[in-house]
């Protein structure tokens, strides 16, 4: 009789086999990186109040600029302070100017916000060669009379430039920071500002043929007996002193504020005037003027061409600077200035 065999009892409790064991319950997965969430930027159109309030130096004229009341550019600008924890405008006068830290600012918002147009207008062109628009800022003599006669080379010179030219009148130069490039009388003497002469010029007296046909015979010792054309900006005196005549400033004849309107009143034959050579040398090339005598003085007005350093589009500023003293290099007078015109030889 075979002997049965208990079955082995595994180890557990006294008295119990023990149960299956359970696998191990697998560890928690780990948790998602999180990812440290950008600082939330402004508004796009505070950044834009800023930018106008600091360069226009008034919260209204930002206003108008932007079509916004002066309570929205003010909202706008203490919510800016408020996120920023420091001051961006104080008062001063009637104007209110940007600290410091404001100017700065919004000289950064500025170029960002150029660059962001430059960008859209490319994607606008479908990835074609980028168009680059320059504000450029000129005094309205040199506009008038000489920059707009050549802009069809300035075009040829550089295809992609989309030009914005805004006249200015005035002695004093406006905001620097309000245009790409300015061509002023006056100097910009500010840090991270370049500026350069243009043109080193003299002033000449000029007259159109058909006026001194109208005075036969006529010299130089005649000139005071012919009408004479005044230019607001430089008197009469040192020209006339220079040519050996009588110092004594005209009393009648039209006054003009603006270089190259005088110099078309001379050409229509309206009286002489005087002018300086490099806004003069079409007329003179073209024989709608004549100069009188051999006499000229040292120009006391220059056009200072200006700019920011730094400026997103500097290489085309550069570019358009060297193009501009071609332009005065190609201009400039190839007789001698000492040869009188014909039929104006200095008299006794």
């Amino acid at each position: 009789m075979t002997s049965r065999h208990p079955k082995p009892i595994k180890p557990g409790l006294p008295g119990q086999a023990s149960l299956p064991s359970r696998p191990a319950e697998p560890a928690p997965p780990p948790e998602p990186l999180r990812l440290q969430r950008a600082p939330q930027l402004p508004a796009l159109q505070a950044l834009r109040a800023l930018e106008a309030a600091a360069r226009h130096r008034s919260f209204s004229r930002a206003a108008e600029e932007l079509a916004l009341t002066h309570s929205a550019i003010s909202h706008h600008l203490r919510a800016l302070e408020d996120k920023l924890g420091t001051k961006l405008f104080q008062r001063t006068g009637h104007l209110m100017m940007p600290t410091n830290v404001g100017a700065r600012l919004a000289e950064r918002i500025r170029d960002g916000l150029a660059e962001l147009e430059d960008g859209l207008r490319e994607a606008s062109n479908g990835g074609a060669p980028q168009v680059v628009r320059l504000e450029v800022s000129v005094m309205a003599d040199l506009a008038n009379a000489w920059l707009i006669r050549r802009l069809p080379s300035l075009h040829a010179a550089l295809p992609g430039l989309d030009l914005h030219l805004r006249l200015h009148a005035e002695i004093t130069p406006p905001d620097p920071y309000s245009v790409d490039v300015g061509i002023w009388h006056q100097r910009v003497d500010l840090p991270g500002f370049a500026c350069h002469n243009l043109i080193e010029d003299h002033v000449i007296a000029v007259a159109s043929p058909a006026l001194l046909a109208r005075y036969p015979g006529f010299t130089l010792a005649d000139l005071p007996r012919l009408p004479m054309l005044r230019f607001a900006l430089r008197p009469w005196r040192d020209w006339l002193e220079s040519a050996g005549l009588p110092g004594t400033e005209p009393e009648r004849g039209p006054i003009f504020q603006d270089a190259g309107m005088m110099l078309q009143s001379a050409v229509a034959g309206l009286g002489v005037a005087t002018a300086r050579l490099q806004l003069a040398s079409d007329y003179l090339a073209s024989g709608e003027l004549v100069q009188i005598g051999t006499t000229r003085i040292p120009s006391s007005l220059h056009y200072w061409v200006t700019w920011r350093e730094g400026n997103p589009r500097e290489k085309v500023i550069l570019r358009f600077h060297s193009w501009l003293q071609s332009q005065v290099a190609a201009a400039a007078p190839r007789a001698p200035l000492d040869a009188p015109a014909p039929d104006t030889q200095p008299g006794a």
